[in-house]
């Protein structure tokens, strides 16, 4: 079966939105953390998330041979784009704002350059690296017109980010104290019905 020609774009930008993303991760994190103190974990390619991603192109697949209409959706794939686009520019804000303060992993030790950092876009979320990876992640869906996956990657990736941002913002209370209650009472989360 001969792909049509939104089949063939849809699946290009996903891949090419894939590949910089996770590319661009690693780069910026040996960038500013040194090539000695990255990992391969750096690409944030856990299983969960490959399956995901074999789940939204089986999806793809699926609907493309029974369902062709549904990738004819240009619309729906533009806005996709549009949100890949600015969920990776909020993030990449956000690496580039915190510099070492941002890592893949969170902090359960206070170190000595560890800072709080409220300004840049930290001025406007206090988690805009989530922000950031929860719009890209739902666009990528839209992007390739996945109904099924577009629900899924958004209920999937908020609830994670729900509990990572519980859990991060616990070890900053205990390392920030008053300043990190403050900041989070001014600023919002970034993400959809999480305070």
């Amino acid at each position: 079966m001969a792909l049509s020609l939104a089949a063939r774009i849809q699946l290009l930008r996903f891949l090419v939105a894939v590949v910089f993303f996770h590319g661009s991760e690693y780069f910026l994190a040996v960038a500013i953390h040194g090539r000695s103190r990255v990992s391969l974990g750096s690409l944030l390619i856990s299983k969960q998330y490959a399956f995901a991603m074999i789940c939204a192109l089986l999806e793809y697949k699926i609907e493309l041979v029974f369902f062709p209409e549904l990738k004819e959706n240009w619309w729906m794939s533009n806005i996709g784009l549009v949100m890949v686009i600015i969920g990776e520019i909020i993030r990449k804000a956000a690496i580039l704002t915190a510099r070492r303060a941002f890592t893949h992993t969170i902090r359960v030790y206070h170190e000595n350059h560890h800072q709080l950092i409220t300004h840049g876009i930290y001025r406007f979320m206090r988690h805009p690296g989530y922000c950031g990876f929860f719009i890209w992640a739902t666009g990528t869906q839209l992007m390739l017109c996945n109904p099924i996956c577009i629900v899924a990657f958004t209920m999937v990736t908020w609830r994670f980010f729900y509990r990572r941002i519980r859990f991060e913002e616990f070890f900053l209370r205990q390392f920030f104290r008053s300043r990190y209650v403050e900041y989070a009472r001014q600023v919002p989360s970034g993400l959809p019905f999480i305070k």
